[in-house]
């Protein structure tokens, strides 16, 4: 591929960046802090800490670990907490340490809890007392020797903090009751670090700075190593993306999506370079207190998903948020719907910019120009120092107007999964391509359009179907909420088309969407089954419908339920 994409970068973007001299994320937070020390660097709750704060609480934090715990360099310190102040705080005192962020949802079930901690080896756990119970039930059989328990108020100032965790605990009873007998408060690991000197580990870049679990979607989750290089280099990737539209120490970030997800973590750790008050919403699914919080906020940018976008849309008091300062709005972590983006820039008058990465990568691969004026469609150019290609089934590279897997490389690539040699091989192709199990296809002007994930195509009678494009079309019509497509078992096709839909009109009928399926489908990709729910479809931990759990509850379920059947697709007329 001849790097097609050039011929559109925008106008002062490199190609490249320097990835011969990459610092590490300690060297990249020592430079920010400092220059940047009397600035708000993190607000959360109605409390807000500089970059100077946060270097001593993080340093503070660091001397804790290595000093009280011993830790050693390369332990990894698990991380279970929402959005809160005391996330960057411990993020970088753990990178200061010398060990490695294994970022954990907070939501986890123990189940799944004790599969990440199990399979990381995390000797070290910082959770958020609301979901210390999990940690009880879950550690058994692990290799925690140490647990860190903070409650939401740590890092407010009284009377905020008191009334904050008063709150939490005894009004709205969030607190369910735990005991862990090696558990310490994390304010008092604070206070015992600060005034003690760390002895400082070095770190090279090289070395891993995060286990970042994938999804788990498609298989039990895979502990991806991402080192302080493969996460600088994308952080370097990404300013020089934005630099000629977001400007240093001046610009205010709205961060709704956990930083225990790659895509929060690397977008706000470039906010963070920039100088940027990353603002951080603890419980984004809470709309009114949501839009409250930024209703009279004159940000400058704000990341977010297609149904965190679209939420927002349906949220009462969401058109007096003040965008008058907004000079982005980006999307990531699953495809943007037209209808959604349509929507937002008619009552924002700005487009949604999407882009495109996975976990493996740090995770930004392609993004769209900042400065563009519309939703494309595409998921953007490939960023600077990015190679990006399409493989068919044998590995072969295929021209970049047809359709094939997409393939990755680049300094922001990971290091393997975790205790996974042979999963590790299985990914990469013998000249260092990471197969990404997305399919795409590039259009004329080198922007990456995806079509889907490889293993969720819908094969019928022969014909691959997209399920985003069937979910796209769906959620065109203005009486569909959410909707996901899935396939279906048929005797004659194979496979068909299934969706499953949360009606925002109770009025619409399967006939009505049906008819609106058949004017915009070609006949092969028009639902056979259509399944009316009233409850929301389930998500991932940032708002991205499953659609694996919702087929597996489909197959569970009696076949005949509130579901329509079609025509059986014509393979003849398909083609």
């Amino acid at each position: 591929m001849n790097n097609i994409w050039l011929k559109s970068y925008p106008q002062g973007v490199p190609a490249q960046i320097d990835t011969e001299h990459l610092p590490t994320l300690n060297e990249l937070q020592a430079g920010i802090c400092a220059r940047f020390a009397g600035k708000p660097a993190f607000s959360s709750l109605g409390g807000t800490i500089s970059f100077a704060e946060l270097a001593e609480q993080s340093a503070a934090f660091a001397a804790y670990l290595i000093n009280d715990l011993a830790l050693v360099r390369g332990e990894r310190v698990a991380l279970m907490m929402p959005n809160l102040l005391q996330y960057p705080v411990a993020l970088f005192g753990v990178l200061r340490a010398g060990g490695v962020v294994v970022n954990v949802n907070p939501l986890y079930t123990p189940r799944e809890l004790h599969h990440q901690l199990a399979d990381s080896g995390a000797s070290v756990i910082v959770v958020l007392d609301q979901f210390a119970h999990v940690v009880q039930e879950a550690m058994a059989g692990t290799s925690l020797r140490h647990v860190i328990v903070t409650r939401i108020g740590d890092l407010l100032h009284f009377p905020r903090a008191q009334l904050a965790d008063f709150t939490v605990a005894h009004i709205k009873h969030l607190v369910p009751e735990w005991h862990i007998d090696l558990a310490r408060p994390f304010n008092e690991a604070l206070s015992r670090g600060r005034g003690r000197a760390p002895k400082y580990i070095t770190v090279r870049p090289e070395d891993a700075a995060f286990l970042q679990y994938t999804g788990g979607t498609t298989g039990v989750p895979k502990g991806a190593v991402l080192t302080h290089a493969s996460v600088a280099a994308n952080v370097e990737q990404t300013l020089a993306w934005v630099s000629h539209v977001l400007k240093e120490g001046e610009e205010v970030a709205v961060i709704p999506l956990p930083m225990y997800h790659i895509f929060a973590l690397t977008t706000t750790l470039c906010f963070f370079a920039l100088g940027a008050r990353n603002v951080l919403i603890t419980n984004p699914r809470d709309l009114h207190g949501f839009v409250k919080e930024i209703r009279n906020l004159r940000f400058s940018a704000m990341i977010g998903v297609n149904t965190l976008f679209h939420a927002l849309l349906e949220a009462e008091g969401s058109d007096e948020i003040d965008c008058s300062a907004v000079k982005v709005i980006v999307a990531g972590g699953m495809a943007v719907q037209t209808s959604v983006a349509r929507r937002w820039q008619e009552r924002f008058g700005m487009p949604i910019i999407e882009g495109y990465g996975l976990t493996e990568t740090s995770p930004i691969v392609c993004a769209n120009p900042l400065d563009g004026h519309f939703h494309t469609g595409s998921v953007g150019l490939p960023v600077p120092s990015t190679e990006v290609c399409l493989l068919d089934e044998e590995g072969a590279e295929v021209p970049p107007h047809e359709t094939g897997e997409i393939a990755v490389r680049g300094p922001q690539v990971m290091r393997g999964y975790w205790n996974l040699p042979a999963e590790t091989a299985g990914v990469f192709t013998q000249d260092g391509w990471l197969r990404t199990g997305d399919i795409g296809t590039f259009t004329e002007e080198g922007y990456l359009k995806i079509l889907d994930r490889k293993k969720e195509l819908i094969n019928v009678s022969g014909f691959k179907v997209f399920p985003n494009e069937v979910e796209n079309v769906v959620a065109m019509h203005p009486g569909v909420l959410e909707v996901a497509a899935i396939p279906a078992p048929d005797e004659r096709a194979g496979e068909v088309v299934k969706i499953v839909v949360v009606r925002r009109d109770a009025s619409l009928t399967e006939d009505v969407l049906m008819a609106h399926c058949r004017a915009n489908l070609t006949s092969y990709k028009v639902p056979r089954y259509i399944v009316f729910r009233d409850e929301p479809l389930p998500k991932s931990n940032i708002g991205k419908i499953l659609r694996r759990v919702v087929r597996d509850q489909e197959n569970t379920a009696s076949p005949a339920a509130g579901q329509h059947t079609a025509a059986a697709p014509d393979a003849a007329a398909a083609s």
